[in-house]
């Protein structure tokens, strides 16, 4: 087992967060509430009602979670391409793109039971649009921050509601990961020169900025349909009687194009994100992989796993 993919995957995760989470709450906000017409106009009326704060609500909790179920998913693809090459017979060599496109799915539903919690407490917190520099008169927050979000889901809809909508996370991840895996690994390979084993570093950044945008192409239609879910009736009486309904209500009421609508914030805002994730990633693993008692110096995107 590679443990060391655990272990940078999950500060990979951890960086990712933090440069990615403004972005993030516009984007929610975004997804989930018809008043915000765009990724400006959003941003401008959440900076003059809420401050620099507002970009930040909720990010504490996923930090942490984002920080395990970034090792998950790192781990169990590096873990599922070496089982495969197992099962093929042919360890050491390269693995195919079809293993790669496999390994990237397995991660990407394995860390749904991790990342579902943190998820619909971030998301909330996202959508909490009031703020506590408000007047005597103005609405107040419902949540008070992550913990107490976190304990109020599970008093008023018990423990199962911080798995509430896993279904579509796992439909959103999923094929993301696996998209995000293959693109990565297959960019890596166009910009590595012959006789190396990996590109510079700004091959690196590109690459991983690049699978990002691919993953969240593919990712972002069931990213609304999850965000919707996640948020249904935590305001007011609930619209949507299941995960069909919800997107045939969607259709018909706004059209297809919503599931894109934020599209271009979240290839906005993926670019940086997983150019820091798997810089520092493959930095991490290049340094724990030249111990002493580590042969294997390849890292998640190149020929040689």
């Amino acid at each position: 087992m590679h443990i060391a993919d655990f272990v940078a995957g999950s500060a990979a995760g951890a960086c990712g967060v933090a440069v990615g989470y403004p972005l993030d709450t516009v984007k929610v906000r975004i997804q989930t509430q018809n008043k915000f017409t765009g990724i400006w106009q959003c941003a401008a009326t959440t900076f003059s009602k809420e401050g620099v704060h507002g970009f930040f609500k909720g990010m504490s909790l996923p930090i942490t979670t984002i920080s395990m179920t970034s090792s998950v998913v790192f781990g169990t693809y590096r873990n599922c391409l070496q089982c495969l090459s197992q099962v093929r017979g042919a360890c050491g060599a390269s693995n195919t793109k079809l293993e790669v496109f496999l390994s990237g799915m397995a991660g990407g539903v394995a860390q749904t039971s991790v990342m579902s919690p943190g998820d619909i407490v971030k998301v909330r917190l996202q959508c909490q649009t009031e703020s506590r520099r408000g007047g005597p008169n103005m609405p107040r927050p419902r949540y008070h921050g992550p913990v107490h979000c976190l304990l109020s889901i599970i008093r008023e809809e018990g423990f199962l509601g911080l798995y509430r909508e896993a279904l579509p996370l796992m439909l959103r991840d999923g094929p993301s990961y696996a998209t995000y895996f293959l693109t990565y690994s297959t960019i890596c390979e166009w910009l590595t020169d012959s006789g190396k084993k990996r590109p510079d570093w700004s091959g690196v950044m590109l690459a991983g900025g690049i699978a990002g945008m691919a993953g969240w192409t593919v990712g972002t239609p069931m990213d609304v349909i999850k965000a919707r879910l996640q948020m249904d009736g935590a305001r007011e009486v609930r619209r949507y009687r299941g995960f069909f309904h919800c997107i045939g209500e969607t259709v018909r009421v706004e059209g297809a194009s919503v599931f894109f609508r934020s599209l271009g914030i979240n290839c906005l805002r993926a670019f940086p994100v997983n150019m820091v994730v798997f810089v520092t990633y493959e930095v991490l693993i290049s340094v724990l992989r030249a111990q002493p008692d580590s042969g294997d110096a390849a890292g998640v995107g190149f020929k040689q796993y």
